[in-house]
């Protein structure tokens, strides 16, 4: 009982990060529909910059607030440089972000070489539900919220409107990657911060923004939970199995809900 009851705390902490990271791609990928292949290198640039924040005598949530702002300005001139002029191109996303995050990485090792960091975090933290409230409340509840809505679902007409589209576009991509740093310095007080976790991440968080649903945050908090779960139970019950463990269930889930657990059509 004691191993189930582990095994189960361990995979809703690994969801609540994974909630982290693919609530900010769910935004850039699920509701501007921009296939960001560099988000997870806000997460591993975030928790680089957190680091550096740390050995320079910062505490905890600085280094989270430090991570956040420095790659959320970063997200803010990729989009602003190249993103904005590719909206419906998926192959030319792919190509450019992909670059970036090449380019990225070996940027991170030559700042930071190449040994694994770990970033002392404070006895208790837990604020993956409080992250989730609030993009909820952001989102749909408030002025701001409706104008994304209204850009992602229609910009032609949103601009009649009077709503400045390039801007609300500018601030939901930013915001993705502020929440993709703050799940870098997070994770390196638990997993570490090291060459490659930016794409031994990514996939995870695609599979988490697929499985609930394009563009849906209560989606986006399921599929972290249960893929967080599924991960840990797989690594200790069929470590063999692994990727099977984990992508069979979402074929699964796909074949009964073609657009995600909440996704809309």
């Amino acid at each position: 009982m004691e191993f189930w009851i582990t095994q189960a705390f361990n995979g809703i902490s690994y969801g609540a990060l994974l909630f982290l990271l693919a609530g900010g791609l769910s935004l850039i990928f699920g509701m501007m529909r921009i296939v960001n292949m560099t988000h997870g290198s806000y997460y591993l640039l975030g928790g680089y910059v957190g680091l550096s924040a740390i050995w320079r005598g910062a505490n905890f949530p600085l280094a989270i607030l430090a991570g956040a702002l420095a790659i959320a300005l970063v997200g803010v001139g990729e989009w602003n440089a190249f993103l904005k002029r590719l909206g419906g191109q998926e192959l030319g996303q792919v190509l450019t972000t992909m670059g970036f995050a090449l380019i990225f990485q070996d940027l991170a090792l030559i700042i930071w070489g190449g040994d694994p960091y770990t970033i002392p975090v404070p006895a208790m933290l837990s604020g993956a539900a409080a992250v989730a409230v609030i993009l909820w409340l952001v989102l749909e509840q408030t002025r701001v919220g409706a104008m994304m809505r209204a850009t992602v679902d229609d910009p032609e007409m949103a601009r009649g409107v009077g709503i400045n589209v390039y801007r609300i576009s500018m601030i939901v991509f930013a915001l993705g990657a502020f929440l993709a740093a703050v799940a870098g310095v997070v994770a390196g007080g638990f997993v570490g911060v090291y060459p490659g976790a930016d794409f031994e991440i990514l996939p995870y968080a695609f599979v988490v923004v697929i499985v609930g649903g394009m563009g849906s945050l209560k989606g986006a908090l399921v599929g972290s939970l249960l893929v967080g779960l599924l991960d840990n139970f797989g690594k200790a019950l069929f470590p063999e199995l692994l990727y099977f463990t984990l992508f069979a269930p979402m074929a699964a889930i796909l074949a009964v809900w073609p657009t995600g657990l909440f996704g809309r059509a």
